[in-house]
């Protein structure tokens, strides 16, 4: 038997799902978390709301992108939340800029650097469908915003201004990711009909250099959603995340067989080898699969994310690769 047929044979044992022989190698099948129906999943502990936000419009048949955008920015505009939207932590040079995107089977949009406006998950989602465009950064992305009907205001919270001038003391950068302090917030939604959406919003790391962007409004490393696959997103060190491709990755993976949870975890431990510094870096992924399969997975232990499905609504722990 010539070695092809061998390999022909092989490769149709294997279930769909399962074992998986592929240009990533083999993976062991982990532990499914499945639902029926519609599902979000979210990051961190502030998932619980924006998930309960995001099921407001599922349960009312709604499609998936509405649920994934209505679900972040119920967090953007939460001034008591000094990660995400007004009252964001601020840049070294106290100004708050604002990172988003979101993605569905219908495109992408994403707008970074965006001062003045509190809720950069709708002008990324206008950026999709009314312009020609992916990404609009800076001024032009507030000029825009402006033009589509958003009001300015000003983002520097009483409580975020004192803390900023606490850190002005010292002025040390030192980008701690973690259940207490982390930078954003990322959501998977599936609606009844199947299809996939996600958002990715953040603030960005406190103290950033002015002009920074993480990964959260980049396209495959922040967010990434294939509707035929399914769709992941991050939390972490952006610049972690970016270099790794991420979320793209992910998707990927679960292309080639991988479940999604397993999926989060390869990526994780490319990233442990392949950075320095490991000891201080987070990140944490999130996957969902096109058949309702969802999971999670970070370096570190520390990392939550909220799941709402038709029979639960519960925070968890993420496993870890360092754990």
């Amino acid at each position: 038997m010539k070695r092809r047929d061998i390999l022909k044979i092989a490769s149709l044992s294997l279930p769909a799902w399962g074992i998986s022989q592929s240009l990533f190698g083999k993976v062991l099948p982990a532990p499914r978390k499945s639902a029926k129906g519609p599902v979000v999943i979210s990051t961190w502990n502030h998932g619980l709301m924006a998930n309960d936000e995001a099921w407001k419009v599922l349960e009312k048949k709604g499609n998936a992108l509405d649920a994934a955008e209505k679900g972040v920015m119920i967090v953007e505009n939460d001034p008591e939340n000094q990660t995400v939207g007004i009252g964001g932590f601020p840049d070294r040079d106290g100004i708050v800029t604002l990172d988003a995107c979101v993605m569905s089977k219908d495109g992408c949009g994403a707008v970074a650097f965006l001062q003045d406006i509190k809720n950069p998950v709708a002008v990324a989602r206008k950026v999709m469908e009314e312009t020609p465009h992916v990404m609009i950064v800076g001024e032009g992305a507030k000029q825009f915003a402006l033009a589509q009907g958003f009001k300015p205001e000003n983002l520097l919270t009483e409580k975020t201004a004192k803390d900023y001038k606490e850190w002005l003391k010292t002025s040390e950068y030192k980008p701690v990711i973690n259940i207490e302090n982390h930078d954003t917030i990322g959501l998977l939604a599936m609606d009844h009909n199947g299809d996939i959406s996600g958002a990715c919003t953040t603030s960005g790391a406190a103290w950033k250099m002015h002009g920074r962007v993480g990964d959260s409004p980049i396209i495959g490393a922040g967010l990434f959603v294939d509707n035929e696959i399914g769709g992941a997103c991050a939390t972490g060190l952006g610049e972690t995340v970016i270099r790794s491709a991420g979320s793209a990755m992910v998707v990927e993976l679960m292309r080639h067989g991988y479940e999604p949870a397993e999926a989060c975890k390869e990526v994780l431990k490319r990233i442990v080898k392949n950075e320095k510094d490991i000891a201080n870096i987070q990140v944490g992924f999130l996957a969902l699969r096109k058949d309702g399969t969802y999971g999670a997975y970070s370096i570190h232990k520390g990392f939550t994310y909220a799941v709402k499905t038709l029979e639960l609504s519960k925070l968890l722990d993420s496993p870890a690769v360092n754990s």
